[in-house]
């Protein structure tokens, strides 16, 4: 989405803040008080000013170090020793011993993506001087650890364990920054663009509206739930996973939400905008199949679109009764102050489930 205005883009990077302290409840601890009370005009200063904080009390906390695997040439033994190499060495005659051994280290996997990622918002423009000035004093504690090529690492093979949870968020932040906001010129140099992408953007969009219904709503079921297809013989060889974004419940009564994020919240076709066909099809099968499992039971199951609102001229706002179901198309606008979001998200509640 682009908006002209500056006013109007930082609200809506200021409610990518908000979006990500629903994510990511980190961000709501103490320390961050003050990410959560500035105005930013773009988002590279919204990500440099939470990384700034976060590296900071981490480092308060220590850098998360593990073990690592080294093979040097010594002359006292350590560790133990690798056989082949020291016999390299004694044809040599080199009175040596080859080892193996493990060290504590902070140059791990971890540590090495914060480093990266800084060392990318350092050298970018549109991050103000005072971020800059606290990310390189906290880059002096990560002198002993190396850089990465963004492209070669591999996210999903990282491990978050007791030792490391504290990192969960912050390597979050960074995969959004490398993967999201991050471009390759000609010259095969990186350069941040304006905003993330629609792919990254769509789910922390289905995210935040996930744990913003689980935090507001305890009374609530919340999930991402699996709805299994309702098969007359139960052979479901090949069929696909059915997987919700939000599913509401409360007893017999269920909401299932869809959460889209698109640059065009209709399609046009002949001059004519109508509902994406696709994502109409898709929840309708979600609400069906879910309907199915009740039997004969008194329920309601209902299904909703909500899309993020853009700045064009026609939005749906539509209801429909499909074979006995509700199925709505809704539009969530963020570019307002965020207590209206809220209200517009507790609304849908109300609506369905009368709270």
């Amino acid at each position: 989405m682009a908006y002209s205005m500056i006013k109007s883009k930082s609200i809506l990077i200021k409610n990518i803040y908000y979006m990500l302290s629903y994510a990511f409840t980190t961000l709501n601890q103490s320390n961050f008080e003050d990410v959560a009370t500035e105005e930013f005009d773009n988002m590279h200063n919204l990500f440099a000013a939470i990384l700034a904080k976060g590296i900071g009390q981490q480092l308060k906390q220590g850098l998360y170090r593990e073990y690592l695997n080294n093979r040097e040439n010594m002359v006292v033994m350590r560790g133990k020793i690798d056989m082949s190499g020291t016999i390299k060495n004694k044809i040599a005659r080199q009175q040596i011993l080859s080892c193996d051994y493990d060290d504590l280290s902070e140059n791990n996997l971890l540590n090495q993506i914060l480093k990266t990622t800084v060392m990318i918002l350092l050298r970018h423009s549109k991050v103000d001087a005072e971020y800059k000035d606290t990310l390189k004093k906290e880059m002096l504690f990560f002198s002993n650890v190396d850089t990465l090529e963004p492209a070669s690492i591999r996210w999903s093979s990282l491990r978050f364990h007791r030792n490391n949870q504290t990192y969960r968020m912050l390597v979050s932040i960074c995969q959004l920054i490398l993967e999201g906001m991050l471009l390759t010129t000609e010259q095969g140099e990186y350069k941040l663009a304006s905003f993330l992408d629609e792919q990254r953007m769509c789910r922390l969009y289905e995210k935040f509206i996930l744990e913003y219904y689980s935090k507001e709503f305890p009374a609530l079921s919340v999930s991402a739930s699996q709805i299994p297809w309702a098969l007359d013989d139960d052979i479901g060889t090949m069929l696909p996973v059915m997987q919700s974004d939000i599913t509401l419940s409360c007893g017999n009564e269920v909401l299932i939400i869809d959460a889209k994020y698109y640059s065009h919240t209709t399609q046009l076709h002949y001059d004519v905008h109508t509902l994406h066909s696709g994502n109409l099809y898709q929840i309708f099968t979600y609400v069906k199949n879910k309907d199915s499992e009740f039997g004969e039971k008194p329920h309601k199951v209902s299904g909703m679109l909500l899309y993020a609102k853009t700045d064009e001229t026609i939005q749906p706002d539509n209801s429909y009764r499909m074979s006995g179901n509700k199925i709505s198309v809704r539009t969530l606008d963020l570019n307002c102050e965020f207590p209206v979001i809220a209200a517009q998200l507790n609304s849908i509640v109300g609506e369905h489930f009368g709270r």
